[in-house]
């Protein structure tokens, strides 16, 4: 049963945010990620719009999504987007019905 990884971000630096971008779409790659929605328009319906990019990532199943969240790897990426507070990242992983 696939998964999905469905992100909200608010980038504060561009720049060290990109690091991080430009380092994921390989490694999901590895773990069968395919990314469906990565920032582009959107409009809030409900909550705080503190968000303002929102992602979301099919996997094929939860196994191997936990397993790219919790990669070396990616673990190595995300430093980049945690660091200064470059970003605010929630990301949850939900198993399709």
């Amino acid at each position: 049963m696939v998964a999905y990884w469905v992100a909200r971000s608010k980038v504060n630096n561009p720049d060290q945010y990109k690091k991080y971008t430009d380092r994921v779409p390989g490694i999901l790659q590895k773990f069968g990620g395919k990314i469906l929605a990565r920032g582009g328009k959107y409009k809030i319906l409900e909550g705080p719009e503190k968000f303002h990019r929102f992602i979301v990532i099919e996997f094929p199943s939860l196994e191997k999504a936990v397993a790219c969240h919790e990669s070396p790897e990616y673990l190595e990426a995300a430093a980049h987007h945690k660091k200064d507070g470059a970003s605010e990242l929630e990301i949850v992983i939900i198993e399709s019905i």
